[in-house]
């Protein structure tokens, strides 16, 4: 058997930076025409400031940066051009790091596909020497080679571009691109994929300016909520306030978090605004955004002095169980289902749900924090790993670990809740192996994933997954004289594979009793251990 992997150690997920909030504007024909005409304005200006900048690469500089926003003061204001300058450095930014993301996953694939070809044909794997399977026939194999040479020019390509600083990056959306020539597929005309065109390559962005009258400038939201925009100077002449300013007819009112904005607005700190449309819905709205001060990490033991609820993650629903300080589950187990099916709407509005219902079965408990796995599908949704199971390759590519992690950290610090992160390895083996049989009962069948979440929960509080065989029955001879140990969360390499301890399995011999059972004479003739064939002795007849 060959050892355990190393554990990675359980750890605190800090908060989050940023807040988030959107309200919907319910703006007149009026507004409306001049949002429009003002966001494709500054679309334009944006497309072109992006250009100029992809095609600077690697040799951009602050002296470079500067030209670019005088260049577009003189066509908007100064605050605008700062907002575009910087949304199109971001754009840049954010399509380079999609290109190491690339060239690494490329790499990745050229490299399993390799080791597969150089394996003979339906060999299988082996975990202890490192060795991946062979593919099944010959006809797999050779779409295999063509397809490893598709994939070298690609990477060729890719970093070539790397290199030279090129990025591609289209305004809009590639997606969206891609449906103007499949209209019919995507279900549009061409009037309707020209107004998603337009309402997502317009730009109503600002950022926000702290000290400056309600945290921003060029797109102001007041405490009664009051919006009002600052027109570039092309356009003064639709303005109905002083100062070039046009004020909206709708009204905004923040629900979620509206106090923590109204108290950030009235004390004149940064806030960016974004001003978007929805042509399927015909709606506009607003949304808000600022930073929050970076708080301290609780320590890991301070936030499982409560105890813990241990989530397993699932396909369709979150195992969670109460675990106390000592690693022992409480009460019953929960399940929190949610249906990844349907739109991507529908989907993020299940797993709020499912979240929301985590969190507050959290509060009852009155735990602080939350185990979850630190999982990541990158690497196993690859052909190359479950090449011939497309079912479970469907299944993790569907399977939002990096959303759903990332709500719950968000959720959870509005609730007061800390999340924990554990490594996931062996946790559904190991629970399903210790927990489940002995935790099920006439009336309570256990699941695996709810023996997994108790792994996962006895892992954050650095407790061992596995159990030591239980006491001996007290019919025995020993009468219970040894009870089940755990190992100390000190104990070094307490979740390796316990040695083999020589001789009998018996509590009551020592471990060297077969040497001295060799040495020692039978003190009864029926002794099935000796090599000699016991035969009766006959009876002795008497008159």
């Amino acid at each position: 058997m060959g050892g355990l992997r190393e554990l990675a150690a359980s750890f605190v997920v800090p908060g989050p930076a940023g807040v988030a909030i959107r309200d919907r504007l319910r703006v007149s024909a009026a507004d409306a025409a001049v949002l429009t005409e003002v966001g494709v304005f500054l679309g334009s200006l944006a497309a072109g400031d992006l250009v100029v900048r992809a095609r600077q690469g690697l040799g951009h500089d602050a002296a470079s940066w500067a030209v670019r926003k005088r260049a577009l003061t003189g066509r908007s204001s100064a605050r605008w051009a700062g907002s575009i300058t910087k949304a199109s450095q971001d754009q840049w930014a954010l399509a380079r790091r999609g290109q190491a993301a690339h060239v690494g996953w490329l790499r990745g694939q050229i490299a399993a596909i390799e080791a597969r070809l150089a394996r003979p044909l339906g060999a299988k794997s082996s975990k202890r020497e490192g060795l991946v399977r062979g593919y099944a026939s010959r006809g797999e194999w050779h779409a295999k080679s063509r397809r490893l040479h598709t994939l070298k020019d690609r990477l060729a390509a890719v970093e070539a571009d790397w290199k030279a600083g090129r990025v591609r990056v289209v305004r809009g959306g590639k997606r969206l691109a891609h449906a103007r020539h499949h209209l019919a597929a995507a279900g549009l005309d061409e009037a309707a994929w020209r107004a998603r065109w337009q309402a997502a390559r317009m730009f109503l962005t600002a950022d926000g300016e702290s000290g400056k009258r309600f945290g921003n400038e060029t797109i102001r939201v007041t405490d009664t909520g009051q919006l009002s925009l600052k027109l570039p100077a092309p356009l003064g002449h639709l303005a109905n306030a002083p100062h070039g300013r046009y004020v909206l007819d709708a009204t905004v009112r923040f629900q979620h978090r509206g106090q923590e904005w109204r108290d950030r607005i009235t004390a004149h700190r940064a806030v960016a605004y974004r001003v978007h449309h929805d042509p399927a819905r015909g709606r506009w709205y607003v949304t808000a955004s600022w930073q929050r001060a970076v708080t301290p990490v609780l320590p890991l033991e301070a936030a499982l002095a409560r105890g813990v609820v241990a989530v397993d993650m699932n396909d369709d629903h979150l195992a969670a169980w109460q675990l106390d300080v000592h690693g022992n589950p409480v009460g019953e187990p929960r399940r929190f289902f949610y249906d990844l099916t349907g739109t991507a709407e529908h989907r993020d509005a299940q797993l709020r749900h499912a979240l929301s219902r985590l969190l507050h079965y959290s509060r009852r408990c009155g735990a602080a924090a939350i185990a979850i796995e630190d999982l990541d599908f990158t690497d196993g949704r690859s052909r190359e790993q479950h090449g011939r199971n497309k079912r479970f390759r469907r299944l993790l590519s569907r399977f939002p670990t990096a959303k759903l992690k990332a709500r719950l950290v968000s959720m959870a610090a509005e609730q007061d809740l800390v999340v924990v992160a554990v490594d996931p390895a062996y946790t559904s083996r190991w629970g399903a192996q210790h927990w489940q049989q002995p935790l099920t009962t006439p009336t309570r069948k256990i699941s695996r994933h709810d023996a997994a979440s108790i792994a996962v929960g006895r892992r954050a509080l650095g407790h061992p997954i596995r159990r030591r065989t239980a006491p001996p029955h007290p019919d025995q001879s020993d009468r219970r004289g040894h009870r089940t140990v755990q190992a100390r969360p000190e104990t070094c390499e307490r979740e390796e594979t316990r040695p083999r301890i020589p001789g009998p399995r018996t509590r009551s011999v020592s471990p060297d009793a077969e040497r001295k059972r060799a040495t020692r004479t039978s003190n009864t003739v029926r002794d099935v251990r000796s090599d000699q064939v016991w035969v009766q002795n006959s009876l002795l007849l008497t008159d």
